[in-house]
């Protein structure tokens, strides 16, 4: 099947290791954060991924020319941003498939089972098909009505907390049929907010909930989640676990490290403490440093006996 990432945001909330940086490029353990969010779909359904962008254009065209991925990659221009639904229209001229399409939210690691929401999908007859996650707190998300035979029957945004009338979210994970694709306006608009009702109120759209683990890792606590997931359940192909961090190379260091992801040619000194932290390659962590939940760049400079929280600290500064 055809597949469509978007990846449109600047990644504002992932500054300032985003200033300079695609996004989508940001390494989750052994791979990108891309490579994270397509890897829900399994190989013998895909061959190609579109990836709907604005911005870092060359560096993604440059980075992923150069791959060994088992798909190829286009990448659908954005020249001024389109919401998603104009997003999802532009990115129609590179489709080659007949059957449905896959979107993609860029930010999301999940366990979503694609071929249990394309069975459901087809099973349902439906224009759309969202997967959906149960949250104890919705006010976050946009909100869905689920009826007994498995429709969506209406939608609400962002719900102020109590006024909710379910706990099922969009999982940004979606099969849409191609003649709702050729219907969809250029111009900027909003999927969510503008197409899925419609649909909806049709009585053509589905929601399948699934299990196992949900991540937006669009932020920088929540970037520190999705490399957890990916440890707690072992997706990575290089690189190993001691206790419950992951390690690119092996480290020998007189240091408590705990919730934290290692990258290549990393040096860390005696006696720090890391808890919660993700450490990108090169980085270089002075001895008696106490890092808790921060998310360290390439090849950056911690001196002696820092103390930091709760930061993002930009690839090659000196702290």
């Amino acid at each position: 099947m055809d597949v469509v990432v978007l990846a449109g945001g600047f990644g504002t909330r992932l500054r300032p290791w985003t200033e300079g940086r695609a996004k989508p490029l940001l390494p989750v353990l052994d791979k990108t954060l891309l490579e994270r969010v397509v890897e829900c779909v399994p190989n013998e359904l895909i061959d190609r991924v579109v990836i709907a962008a604005g911005y870092s254009i060359t560096e993604m065209e440059k980075f992923f020319s150069s791959s060994d991925l088992p798909y190829d990659i286009i990448i659908s221009v954005e020249d001024n941003p389109l919401g998603t639904g104009g997003a999802i229209a532009k990115s129609l001229e590179h489709l080659t498939g007949n059957g449905p399409v896959l979107i993609l939210n860029g930010d999301l690691v999940s366990s979503v089972d694609v071929n249990q929401l394309l069975n459901y999908h087809q099973e349902k007859k439906a224009s759309i098909t969202l997967s959906l996650w149960h949250v104890d707190d919705p006010s976050r998300f946009g909100v869905c009505g689920l009826d007994e035979s498995g429709m969506i029957t209406r939608f609400q945004e962002k719900p102020e907390p109590g006024t909710e009338f379910s706990n099922l979210i969009n999982a940004g994970c979606y099969l849409i049929e191609r003649d709702v694709l050729e219907s969809l306006s250029s111009e900027k608009h909003s999927m969510e907010r503008e197409v899925f009702p419609l649909i909806a109120d049709a009585g053509k759209m589905s929601g399948l909930e699934f299990k196992g683990y949900f991540v937006d890792a669009g932020t920088p606590s929540s970037f520190i989640d999705a490399t957890q997931v990916c440890i707690s359940n072992k997706r990575y192909n290089v690189g190993s676990i001691s206790n419950d961090s992951w390690f690119y190379d092996d480290i020998i260091s007189g240091s408590i490290i705990s919730g934290s992801s290692v990258s290549s040619d990393v040096t860390i000194g005696d006696g720090c403490e890391i808890v919660d932290c993700v450490i990108l390659s090169g980085a270089k962590i002075g001895n008696g440093c106490k890092l808790f939940r921060c998310l360290i760049g390439e090849s950056c400079i911690i001196n002696n006996d820092s103390n930091i929280s709760d930061k993002v600290i930009g690839h090659h500064e000196i702290i």
